[in-house]
């Protein structure tokens, strides 16, 4: 069985793909899927509304003339409009909390509405198009431990390949791998995508048959 939606290809995509014959091609809606963004969204909306209200409380009193004192290395330090030689150390925290949160609220509302671009799979290897860019991986490069999501209407499959990198964790004292993912995210008939990707993975395993 092939997938074939009813796309224009870029020529650039058509000539890579060649004469190989495709056993789906799609167009994902998004990047990643919603529940791998959702997280980071969510943690740059609190993040920024967090900030605001340290904002507003922090630094409307200071703007109005009121003095403003805090806490600086065990010894209190006091600033206003007609001292500000301690404006600071407070000014940059504000700065970089604004911009963590502006930075991670970005990231995750370009992975909510950035399209993933398209997915032609051969019988060989699996060819991503976006924004001008071509990837090909073999289907030998995939474990076959593959994540489905949604429904047959508009759902998400989450691929795990063999390449991947350590990275340490949140105690720094010891690193764990994290495994590479490509996914193909807001498209229809995920559940027959999944079994054609299945099959051509066990078709390239390079891993030998034990008898």
């Amino acid at each position: 069985m092939s997938i074939i939606e009813n796309l224009v290809l870029p020529d650039a995509l058509n000539a890579t793909v060649g004469p190989e014959s495709k056993d789906f091609v799609v167009e994902a809606g998004h990047i990643k899927p919603f529940n791998k963004v959702i997280p980071f969204f969510l943690f740059g909306v609190a993040w920024t509304l967090g900030t605001s209200f340290f904002v507003f409380n922090f630094w409307w009193p200071f703007l109005m003339g009121e003095e403003i004192s805090f806490d600086l290395n065990d010894e209190i330090v006091t600033m206003s409009l007609q001292n500000m030689s301690n404006i600071t150390v407070p000014l940059i925290f504000t700065v970089i909390s604004i911009l963590v949160g502006v930075g991670v609220l970005a990231w995750g509302i370009y992975f909510l509405v950035k399209k993933g671009g398209y997915f032609v799979g051969t019988p060989e290897r699996l060819i991503n198009y976006r924004n001008g860019k071509i990837r090909s991986i073999d289907w030998e490069q995939f474990t076959g431990d593959i994540e489905v999501s949604g429904n047959e209407k508009k759902g998400d499959i989450s691929l795990q390949m063999r390449t991947g990198k350590m990275v340490n964790t949140s105690d720094d004292t010891t690193s764990r791998y994290v495994p590479d993912f490509i996914y193909i995210s807001g498209v229809s008939n995920i559940f027959e995508i999944e079994k054609i990707c299945r099959k051509r993975i066990k078709e390239n395993d390079p891993t030998p048959t034990q008898k």
